[in-house]
């Protein structure tokens, strides 16, 4: 067959390009926003393409971008944990879907979903040290505040993800007698 009438020939540059469009984790995500890290890491991408893929130089930022990604899916995960841990466990996934269309339920709440969040960065482990905060995790808290459940939501990730000093790692079985 020529490669132009097999409807599977572009499959691999499909998913190549799908994947350089996704900012996030998984090929497809449509729920990236728009944000701030996002175009860092997209600019990550742009010039990691316009690199030789045999110089050090692109395998650097390819080891860059795959550490980001994958910060990104443990944070997720850390978030959907506490979720379902308080009862959400057929609305994680809704929770955590962040769109260009998502809004802020009520402009009343964002100074309380901005301190909230702040919170939980500088009081609990949820995010990595390193990590600058999301757009994206404001929403999320917005949703907990319209929900009432912000307060408990910081509560448990006080308690799952307390904060240590650097070095100082709690493994999943003290996690669970914390919890």
């Amino acid at each position: 067959l020529c490669s132009n009438n097999n409807p599977y020939a572009s499959f691999g540059a499909t998913l190549a390009r799908d994947e350089e469009q996704n900012l996030w984790s998984t090929p497809h995500d449509v729920t990236h926003t728009e944000a701030d890290d996002d175009r860092v890491l997209y600019n990550m991408i742009v010039v990691r393409n316009q690199l030789d893929k045999d110089s050090e130089e692109w395998q650097k930022l390819n080891y860059d971008i795959y550490t980001l990604r994958q910060t990104r899916k443990e944070v997720r995960s850390r978030w959907k944990h506490i979720l379902e841990d308080l009862g959400f466990q057929k609305e994680a996934d809704s929770l955590l879907s962040v769109t260009k269309l998502s809004i802020i339920s009520d402009s009343q709440n964002m100074s309380k979903a901005r301190d909230i969040l702040l919170k939980l960065s500088e009081e609990t482990n949820i995010f990595p040290t390193s990590w600058e905060l999301s757009e994206r995790y404001l929403f999320v808290v917005d949703r907990l505040i319209a929900l009432d459940a912000a307060d408990e939501f910081f509560k448990m990730a006080s308690v799952v993800y307390p904060k240590r000093p650097s070095g100082d790692r709690v493994d999943d079985s003290q996690k669970a007698q914390q919890h």
